[in-house]
């Protein structure tokens, strides 16, 4: 394992705290227990900081070499915070979270009883990495972790407005039905459910130990849902499938996801991922065969039931819908969260953020552009 340590940072909860540096892949694989243990303690945790999808993801998508872990220990070796990270070179010099562009939300982990000392012994080692790359954290939720770190920077940093995720609170699928605009669309919603059911579509929770193949199985089925349509490239590629059914099976064991069957005639006509943690759920992905929307079945109606009872049965207090702004996912009235990028330097660095800023605003500037077009296309019926 290679490490590198700082001097201890003594606090008054936790007698003193030790920063590390991990670099090496087996060490990584050898954290989970100790990783786990901290994500438990963790009450602003999502899925996405989970050791299961963080290493499974490093398996998939990481570089040799690139693998930057900053940990932070008490007095006794056990891990109170942690931020998994990893180097990158392009477009700039950088440090940016595991999980990338497949993980709905990035963030460090801190112990919630432990939270000042570990934020400050953290921030301190992250600032010493900031002497020679940008800190670039990206989709981070409100309330997250990572905002303590970003509170105690002393070195240029600057926040700006990152993916939309809509959210709903965790209720009952008849009061989410109840929060609909008029008693029209309300009556419209429940006659879908009745609709499912007088289809016979029947929904079962997958037992761990036949994951795997309900993972395989979902992943056929959204590649023939959307085959001839526009989808995210990704989760159409085999690093994707590879990362998905190694992850969901220990995170269903741990109870970090959840995932559901829905059958019609005996087959398999559509299986949803859901992931959890303590303060939300939500669907991550699904697939569904073309036939039940030539029955007339609503796809997403049928699995937002699903997933509000995931919800409820694990008390938690969210139900995201993940990333996206779909216009579909607006008709529940979701409150629109706005994730952050939390961009952290030092004075040497301070022209990356400079750099950093600018192209992100080059790409907002430009989707504006592409989204104006668009409008105009569907105004003008397509015409040239």
């Amino acid at each position: 394992m290679t490490t590198s340590t700082e001097n201890p940072v003594r606090t008054r909860r936790a007698p003193a705290c030790t920063a590390e540096l991990v670099t090496d892949d087996t060490a990584f694989a050898a954290l989970a227990p100790a990783w786990d243990r901290l994500y438990r303690r963790c009450s602003a945790a999502t899925p996405f900081q989970s050791h299961t999808w963080l290493h499974s993801w490093w398996l998939s998508y990481g570089r040799p070499g690139r693998l930057r872990l900053f940990l932070v220990r008490g007095a006794d070796g056990e891990l109170l915070a942690a931020a998994p990270l990893m180097a990158v070179r392009r477009p700039l010099p950088a440090l940016v979270p595991l999980g990338g562009t497949i993980s709905d939300y990035g963030d460090v982990l801190l112990d919630d009883e432990h939270a000042e000392g570990a934020a400050a012994a953290l921030t301190g080692r992250l600032t010493e990495a900031a002497r020679t790359a940008l800190i670039d954290l990206r989709e981070v939720r409100p309330g997250a972790a990572a905002e303590r770190i970003y509170a105690r920077w002393s070195g240029p940093r600057r926040r700006v407005s990152d993916s939309v995720c809509l959210e709903l609170p965790a209720l009952p699928m008849d009061e989410l039905i109840a929060r609909l605009p008029s008693a029209k669309t309300q009556q419209r919603v429940r006659a879908k459910l009745r609709k499912l059911g007088a289809l016979g579509i029947r929904r079962q929770v997958v037992p761990p130990a036949e994951v795997d193949g309900a993972v395989r199985r979902l992943l056929a089925l959204h590649r023939l849902q959307w085959q001839g349509r526009r989808v995210t490239g990704e989760h159409l590629r085999p690093r994707f499938a590879e990362h998905l059914v190694r992850a969901v099976g220990p995170m269903v064991r741990s109870g970090d996801a959840v995932v559901t069957e829905f059958h019609l005639d005996g087959d398999v006509v559509a299986v949803d991922v859901a992931l959890a943690s303590p303060r939300l759920a939500g669907g991550y992905l699904y697939g569904a065969h073309p036939l039940l929307r030539e029955r007339k079945a609503d796809v997403a109606v049928m699995l937002l039931d699903a997933c509000a009872e995931h919800v409820l049965t694990g008390r938690r207090g969210t139900l995201s819908l993940l990333r996206g702004d779909e216009s579909y996912k607006h008709r529940w009235r979701p409150e629109p969260v706005v994730n952050q990028r939390l961009l952290l330097a030092r004075r040497s660095t301070a022209p990356l953020l400079g750099a950093a800023l600018a192209q992100a605003g080059a790409r907002h500037r430009a989707k504006q552009l592409l989204q104006r077009w668009r409008d105009r296309e569907r105004e003008g019926g397509g015409r040239s």
